[in-house]
């Protein structure tokens, strides 16, 4: 049976801030939106699984990306959580539509408290595996951070707060400046994973390149998604606009942080292979990608053992290179 989408019913004569929450929808539609809320939320949880699990696959210097992954896709499926109970609860079944209900109302603004944990954390994620390092590393975190949480506040103030997000004026003002923080999150991402680039290998560098095309794609479309609430009017079929939006919202959200995450995953494997690989760190397992063998394990016990910053030798270890194709066929076989 095909989708119908309904006309543009509003429950009041115009549609007020958070205008998914203002409209009445056919069983179909209703039910398509809450199916991208509960997706949404079952990728997040498994994404957070994920990456707790993947931990140990990389070096210590490279964990704040995946706990930093953990965390936000922990939070995001909470706020998922949150969306489905108040989608649920904000609209009554009634001759055949679902319609905003009396006492209780859809609240899409639970995706901003959302953002303003997570934004940073992305910020956050992606310069743990990039090649800078000290001051700098310490500079650029806390000028991502303050942008992510700007971009994500101001947002919120023109889309919900001032004239409950109804006044195109505020609408226009907050989005311009939350462009301002927009444009120093994106300077100062790019410039660390510019920076990076003589400092890694061709294939990590394109991996962590790809990774920050992603997300930046992905931050490229929420504005837009936000715009949506500017252009609509009591005329235009706000049913069909309402699906866009959060439909829109939670796939992109999917990919921000379920899919960066994954890519940003294998950057920090890339990057504990390259520094098994040149001595410079060590790590008890070895690093496997796409079931390829990327480096082999170099324990920190030999490391204490021989106190030569190499693999145990001896009779009973073999040479560094022969441990380390042990640990490997033994990994194999495992």
């Amino acid at each position: 049976m095909a989708l119908t989408v309904p006309g543009p019913v509003l429950a009041a004569a115009t549609p007020q801030g958070e205008f998914a929450a203002e409209i009445a929808y056919s069983p179909g539609i209703w039910h398509l939106i809450e199916y991208s809320f509960v997706v949404a939320g079952f990728a997040l949880a498994a994404g957070c699984v994920y990456s707790l699990m993947g931990r140990n696959e990389v070096a210590t210097k490279y964990r704040a990306a995946v706990h930093g992954s953990a965390l936000l896709q922990g939070v995001a499926a909470l706020a998922y959580l949150a969306l489905i109970i108040t989608w649920n609860s904000g609209f009554d079944y009634v001759n055949g539509l679902y319609v905003p209900a009396a006492t209780e109302r859809f609240d899409g603004g639970l995706r901003y408290a959302d953002w303003s944990v997570t934004v940073p954390l992305l910020a956050v994620e992606l310069l743990a595996v990039c090649a800078i390092a000290g001051k700098a590393l310490s500079r650029a975190r806390a000028i991502a951070v303050v942008s992510a949480f700007g971009m994500i506040v101001t947002g919120f103030l023109g889309a919900s707060v001032f004239d409950n997000g109804t006044s195109t004026l505020w609408l226009n003002v907050w989005a311009a400046i939350s462009t301002v923080f927009f444009l120093v999150l994106y300077g100062v991402l790019g410039k660390a994973v510019a920076d990076s680039r003589g400092a890694l290998s061709a294939g990590t560098f394109t991996s962590l390149l790809r990774s920050t095309i992603v997300l930046f794609a992905i931050f490229g479309a929420y504005p837009l998604l936000y715009l949506v609430q500017v252009l609509v009017g009591p005329n235009s079929n706000l049913v069909a606009w309402a699906v866009v939006v959060q439909v829109g919202f939670s796939f992109s959200d999917i990919i921000a942080k379920v899919g960066f995450g994954v890519m940003i995953h294998r950057v920090a494997k890339l990057r504990t292979a390259e520094d098994l690989e040149a001595g410079t760190t060590t790590h008890d397992e070895p690093v496997w990608i796409a079931h390829e063998l990327q480096a082999a394990p170099r324990p920190a016990l030999a490391e204490a053992l021989t106190g030569t910053g190499s693999v145990l030798t001896g009779a009973g270890a073999g040479n560094g290179v022969g441990n380390g194709r042990r640990g490997s066929h033994e990994a194999a076989g495992r």
